[in-house]
C-alpha cells in the first residue's frame, strides 16, 4: 500500500520551528518513517536558517532542500496540483512546499507582516488533511500574539482546525511515555471554568475521547479516569457540588454501559502511580490541573494531540523560544515524538491509498 505523507508545519519564522526541522533532518530522522515527509515553510528563510545553524556547528552536513511548488505558488494552486506535486518528491532531500514570507525572517525578532505566512500553512495544512490528501498534520509552534494582530479572535492551532472543520467541540490531550491526559476545557480563565463544565461538555469530552482511543491508538476498551473539580472531588458536597450535580451523573452513565470509566476522584490523588498503573487516560477538567503533573513527568518529550478532528494532528508541548531561534539549542524531541504519534495512529487508522 502507498502511505499518504506526513505534513510538518513549521509555524512562527522567527522561532525554533525550521530549526527542528533542520536539525531532525541532519539526523536522519526522517530517513525512520516509511511515508513521505513533507515541510510548510519560506524556502529562503530555511536556506538562510540552515546557514546560521551551520555558523553554529550545530548542523553536521549540508542538507539538501528541495522545493516541490516551483509552479505552484498559492495556497488555492498548490491544494489543487497536490497530487501532481507529489511525484517530483525527492528521498534524499527535506522536500519543502513554498510559503513566501512578507518580510525577511531575523531569527528570534517577531515581524507582524509575516503572519499571514503562518496563517497560510494553517489552511493549506488543514485542506490537504481534510480531504485526505495527506496522512496527518504535525504542527511546530506559532506565536499568537502576532497572529491575532490580522485576526483577533485567533486562539490557537486547536481552535483553527476545529473551526474551519466545523466542529463545535474538539479535545485537547496531550501524551507522553508517562500518561496521556485530555482536557474537558483549555485556554480559559481560571475564574471561568466552573461555568465551561456542564453535563454537555464533559459527555461529549469522554465520547471524543472514546471514540478517538479506539480509532487512532487502538484501545477497544480505554480505562479512563477523572478529574474533580474541586479540592477532593468537593468531599462529598461540602467543598464544592459540581462533582455531584454535573460530573458524576454523567459518568455513571457511562459506567452502566460497561465503560472503564471512574467517578470524579481527587486530582492530588489520582496522580500518581497507584492510579496511573491502571489507567490508559486520564480525563482532566481543566488546563493546567492536568497538564502540571503531566509536564512534570516529561516536559519536552510530551506530544499535544488533537482530539475530534476529522484527521490526525499533533503538536510540541513547547512554545516558539524565540531567544533560542538559530543558537541550535534548541530540543528537536517533542517534534519527532509528535511524528512519531502522527505516524502510528495513521498506521492504526488505516490512513493509506
Amino acid at each position: 500500500m502507498k502511505k499518504l505523507p506526513l505534513l510538518i508545519t513549521t509555524g512562527e519564522p522567527a522561532g525554533i520551528g525550521m530549526d527542528i526541522v533542520l536539525m531532525l533532518a541532519d539526523k536522519q530522522k526522517f530517513a525512520n518513517f516509511n511515508r513521505k515527509i513533507i515541510i510548510l515553510a519560506d524556502i529562503k528563510a530555511m536556506q538562510q536558517q540552515q546557514n546560521q545553524l551551520q555558523q553554529q556547528n550545530s548542523l553536521s552536513k549540508d542538507i539538501q532542500l528541495y522545493q516541490l511548488n516551483h509552479q505552484a505558488t498559492s495556497v488555492d494552486t498548490i491544494y489543487q496540483d497536490f497530487d501532481n506535486i507529489l511525484n517530483f518528491y525527492k528521498d534524499d532531500c527535506l522536500n519543502i512546499l513554498h510559503i513566501a514570507t512578507k518580510k525577511t525572517v531575523i531569527a528570534g525578532q517577531l515581524t507582524d507582516e509575516n503572519a499571514e505566512m503562518v496563517l497560510s500553512q494553517l489552511q493549506l495544512a488543514h485542506e490537504l488533511a481534510f480531504y485526505q490528501k495527506v496522512a496527518g498534520i504535525v504542527t511546530a509552534p506559532l506565536h499568537k500574539s502576532v497572529i491575532m494582530k490580522i485576526k483577533p479572535d485567533f486562539m490557537g492551532h486547536t481552535e483553527f482546525f476545529m473551526e474551519q472543520s466545523r466542529l463545535d467541540k474538539v479535545v485537547m490531550m496531550l501524551a507522553n511515555s508517562a500518561m496521556k491526559v485530555a482536557l474537558v476545557t483549555t485556554h480559559l480563565p481560571l475564574r471561568d471554568v466552573p461555568n465551561a463544565i456542564s453535563k454537555d461538555e464533559v459527555q461529549k469530552t469522554v465520547d471524543i475521547v472514546l471514540t478517538d482511543c479506539q480509532n487512532k491508538f487502538g484501545l477497544p476498551n480505554p480505562r479512563i479516569l477523572v478529574c474533580g473539580l474541586n479540592p477532593h472531588a468537593g468531599e462529598s458536597g461540602y467543598l464544592g457540588r459540581e462533582e455531584i450535580d454535573i460530573i458524576n451523573p454523567v459518568l455513571k452513565q457511562y459506567q452502566d454501559k460497561g465503560v472503564d470509566i471512574s467517578l470524579a476522584m481527587p486530582a492530588d490523588t489520582l496522580f500518581t502511580q497507584k492510579y496511573l498503573a491502571n489507567c490508559d487516560v486520564v480525563i482532566a477538567m481543566y488546563h493546567d490541573q492536568g497538564l502540571a503533573p503531566l509536564k512534570s513527568h516529561g516536559f519536552g518529550e510530551t506530544v499535544n494531540i488533537t482530539l475530534g478532528l476529522p484527521y490526525i494532528r499533533t503538536s510540541v508541548d513547547h512554545g516558539t523560544a524565540l531567544d533560542l531561534a538559530g543558537t541550535g539549542r534548541a530540543s528537536v524531541d517533542s517534534l519527532y515524538q509528535a511524528i512519531l504519534y502522527a505516524d502510528d495512529m495513521a498506521n492504526r487508522a488505516l490512513i493509506d491509498c
